[in-house]
């Protein structure tokens, strides 16, 4: 054996047993660990985390204690079915039926217009085409924009038309625009609700004037209200317009909370004798965004009212909270025979949620890194696991990856780390 191997081993071994002493305290020295740290907001300079070690296996530690959070009921609301969610999030914080198909009335309309952002985004259409009136968009029942038979009218004021003053007449003439003839579009308004998972909905025309085999969930107009506000944030403030003013006739929004609630800024209200007074609303405060549906009330007053509840509510004992950063550093894990000897971890996307109000700082993390990791590690490459909770609540529990790529070391490098491994094992 010649003297230079016999120099490598002898100071392998040596390195060796050194580590296995150390490998007490190394949370990362090629074991799989736990590691329990606070989750609220990223941190720059993390304290070292507490470890609990296992051969390949994750042992739960103890939990730390958390402060009981004291949260109510929510609200008696007297609605035939109502939802409160997150938009952040989309996590539910209240609900009730919100399942059960319902006439939707003139919240039909949020996605018609939810159509029309669409195909302006794809270039099919734009604001300034010259929308044709026919016979039947001029003589739709009830609510009206007050458009004339045979004329042609901008598409941005048909859109408010059907957003402010709900019209009909306007909802009929957009549909008409886009897919020739109303029929079509509520194919459209269809194929549109499966892509988003509405599996509560079914539509037949575009303006919510009653109609067999015609319906909505409170879910699935939360769904279709997140999409709306997440995907077209600038068509959206057509939403929170107070007023507007067509062919000399001015009509009031009919979202009363516009005017009497600076934080609500859109969205849309509906009424048929079937449907009764129905009312999709979002409002935003402290940087937490809520989504409200409530169907089936008693008056205009009472869907405002009600809706006021469900809102008032969610921003008292709720708050949205970063759980982690994209790309935030979680841990680092050991690699053998690599250029270098460790691997930044994490997730490559933001986590939001729904937490209890004042509870984000009790979020903890339970990180557990996969042993024995060898280069060449792709980044994003899986590595290990990632639980994030406060108290019973699950919030993620998903894969953590490599933040970095690691590659192959030098043969020495790699000859070193494989008997350095060897001598791990050999002594237990």
């Amino acid at each position: 054996m010649s003297s230079t191997f016999k120099s490598i081993l002898v100071a392998t071994l040596a390195l060796t047993l050194h580590g296995t002493v150390l490998a007490q305290d190394d949370p990362v020295g090629g074991k799989a660990v736990t590691i329990k740290t606070p989750a609220s907001m990223p941190k720059p300079n993390p304290p070292s985390p507490a470890v609990t070690r296992a051969a390949g296996k994750t042992v739960p530690g103890k939990a730390p204690q958390q402060e009981a959070q004291l949260i109510p009921k929510p609200p008696i609301i007297n609605a035939a079915s109502y939802i409160l969610l997150d938009a952040a999030t989309g996590n539910v914080i209240a609900e009730s039926n919100a399942d059960q198909p319902l006439p939707p009335a003139s919240l039909t309309k949020i996605m018609t217009t939810y159509v029309a952002d669409n195909e302006i985004q794809a270039g099919h259409i734009t604001l300034n085409d010259q929308v044709h009136v026919s016979v039947k968009a001029w003589k739709a029942d009830g609510s009206k924009m007050f458009i004339q038979e045979g004329t042609t009218v901008r598409l941005e004021d048909i859109m408010r038309g059907v957003i402010i003053q709900s019209g009909n007449d306007a909802a009929i003439a957009l549909a008409e625009h886009i897919g020739g003839s109303e029929d079509a579009f509520a194919d459209l308004m269809n194929q549109h609700a499966k892509l988003l998972g509405m599996t509560n909905s079914h539509f037949n025309n575009a303006s919510g004037l009653p109609s067999d085999d015609h319906y909505m969930s409170a879910r699935d107009l939360s769904t279709l209200a997140r999409a709306v506000i997440t995907r077209f944030p600038e068509p959206y403030k057509m939403y929170g317009e107070k007023e507007f003013t067509y062919n000399n006739i001015r009509q009031p929004n009919r979202n009363t909370l516009l005017f009497s609630d600076h934080n609500v800024d859109g969205m849309k209200t509906g009424f048929t004798d079937a449907a009764g007074y129905c009312l999709v609303a979002s409002a935003v405060r402290d940087g937490m965004r809520l989504i409200t549906v409530v169907m089936g009330t008693a008056s205009t007053d009472a869907r405002a009212q009600e809706t006021e509840k469900l809102l008032s509510f969610g921003f008292r004992f709720f708050e949205t909270a970063q759980i982690i950063a994209a790309n935030q550093v979680m841990g680092t894990a050991k690699v053998w025979s690599g250029k270098t000897d460790s691997v930044q971890v994490g997730v490559t996307d933001a986590l939001m949620a729904t937490v209890p109000r004042g509870a984000a700082d009790k979020i903890t993390t339970s990180l557990t890194l996969n042993d024995n990791l060898k280069a060449p590690i792709a980044q994003g490459q899986a590595l290990g696991t990632v639980k994030i909770s406060l108290g019973d609540q699950v919030y993620y529990d998903g894969p953590v990856v490599a933040l970095q790529e690691v590659e192959k070391g030098s043969w020495l490098k790699r000859l070193m780390d494989w008997l350095h491994l060897f001598f791990l094992k050999l002594f237990g």
